[in-house]
């Protein structure tokens, strides 16, 4: 789903997919070398861990989803099933955040609530049309695509990148959305671009600051949107509890601070990771592989659901972290990456 704010989120992906690496890339520690792991709430990640455990396809996780149905004591079903592996050591892991947008909108179109929120048209074909072609043009007009308008293009803009969110309609109630599909072009960061033309330096850039430039220069902030040619479609989504989170690549609801994307190339979906992020808020703690996006790349890449509305935005626009994360694997399956560990 992710990437923070550079990236767009995707539904489908491997449940067991790791390749074989070099030898080298390899390291199976001991729970006692990882930095905090006897402070954390173990129960609270076992519990996220059920939620999706018994999707996976492999035998041994299954195996594994079933004691921890038994509720074990959590720390101690962690640390006699699993081995914590450090995959791609070599290399410092980047942490971002990621939130569901919540949006004002309405289920017709009015003067104030005019963007459309578009369902998945049934000719899509990758590529189809742009960005610029699709709102500039009204491609999508009149052909009753649309889920529901919202008041702001740029939030609009922002909600596609995060690929989930919630609308807020004038009587209160909620319309849940989540990723549907796309029009197959390559996602292209607005934010990469605002440096490359000089405005901000890289370290100025977050999620405000692209909001505030767009809202300050409207024609200019049109053109900045269309500079990133992907553009997302949706899907009405619903959930026995409204305050569930929005759904993962593993089609069940993520949880705030306990779920992350990884890269399911190195990082099984719906495994145990143990996160050591730096930066000026430190994050030491068990989060479960829930979700997926492609700006989400390579072994030590992660990005942190931080929930959802304004409060979660603005932390997780900040997060671009240094630090480490390592994957809890089945002993056999770790043993079978490191043989001779």
């Amino acid at each position: 789903m992710r990437g923070g704010f550079f990236s767009l989120v995707f539904s489908a992906a491997t449940l067991f997919c790791a390749p074989v690496m070099a030898q080298q890339d390899i390291q199976i520690l001991r729970f006692e070398e990882l930095s905090g792991w006897a402070a954390d709430d173990h129960e609270a990640a076992l519990q996220v861990f059920l939620n999706t455990c018994p999707d996976m396809s492999d035998d041994e996780w299954l195996r594994l989803c079933a004691v921890a149905q038994q509720r074990p004591v959590a720390r101690t079903f962690f640390e006699v099933f699993f081995r914590p592996v450090l995959i791609g050591g070599e290399e410092p892991a980047l942490f971002t955040g990621y939130f569901e947008p919540e949006l004002q909108g309405s289920r017709v179109e009015t003067p104030r609530f005019r963007y459309p929120v578009y369902r998945m048209p049934p000719d899509v074909r990758e590529p189809w049309h742009t960005r610029r072609e699709i709102e500039s043009d009204g491609l999508l007009a009149g052909r009753g695509l649309e889920i529901a308008w919202v008041d702001d293009a740029v939030e609009l803009f922002f909600l596609q990148i995060q690929g989930s969110g919630r609308i807020l309609l004038p009587d209160g109630s909620v319309i849940r959305v989540g990723y549907a599909g796309r029009n197959g072009h390559q996602y292209r960061s607005v934010g990469q671009e605002l440096i490359r033309r000089g405005i901000y330096e890289p370290h100025q850039v977050s999620a405000q600051v692209i909001r505030s430039w767009v809202n300050r220069n409207p024609v200019e902030g049109r053109e900045l949107l269309y500079h990133n040619p992907s553009y997302v479609f949706f899907r009405e989504i619903s959930t026995r509890n409204p305050d569930d989170g929005p759904l993962g690549a593993m089609n069940r609801s993520i949880t705030p601070m306990r779920s992350i994307a990884v890269d399911p190339d190195f990082t099984p979906l719906g495994a145990p990771v143990w996160i050591e992020k730096d930066g000026e808020t430190p994050l030491r703690r068990l989060m479960i592989a829930q979700d997926t996006g492609s700006a989400i790349q390579g072994a030590q890449r992660a990005d942190i659901f931080y929930g959802f509305g304004d409060a979660a935005g603005r932390e997780a626009g900040q997060i671009r972290d240094p630090g480490r994360m390592i994957v809890l694997l089945p002993i056999e399956h770790a043993n079978q990456m490191a043989p001779d560990a």
